[in-house]
């Protein structure tokens, strides 16, 4: 049986012009990002080397170049970008949950923050 390990990355945040609104596109906003990666991490394991895991630092830069690099209208969309991303990037990742947020979103009523979560796999 393979065995699945999981790598994650909490609340990465980044500012941003993703939305529908024009106020939303023109004056930004922050997001926030978690990162759960489903791999076989057993030989990062055994040899305690770097080149055998998947680079958190990297798997940050992929993100934050996919947020701040084109504008998205909806919150589906951006995550399944960053997903797409990370899966051509990081051949060690099988398996990804990914979590956007979106802190005051525009609503009709108090909120704390809207968020889309996707899975994606190979």
């Amino acid at each position: 049986m393979k065995k699945i390990d999981i790598i994650r990355l909490h609340n990465a945040v980044f500012y941003a012009y993703h939305g529908v609104l024009s106020d939303e596109q023109n004056l930004g906003g922050k997001f926030e990002i978690d990162v759960e990666l489903r791999c076989d991490l057993s030989d990062a394991k055994h040899t305690d080397a770097l080149e055998k895991t998947v680079n958190y630092e990297k798997v940050y830069g992929c993100m934050k170049k996919v947020v701040v690099g084109k504008k998205f209208r909806l919150l589906e969309a951006l995550a399944s970008s960053i997903a797409s991303g990370i899966l051509n990037e990081f051949p060690l990742v099988e398996s990804l949950v990914i979590r956007v947020r979106k802190p005051g979103a525009p609503v009709h009523g108090v909120i704390d923050h809207v968020e889309v979560e996707i899975e994606q796999s190979r």
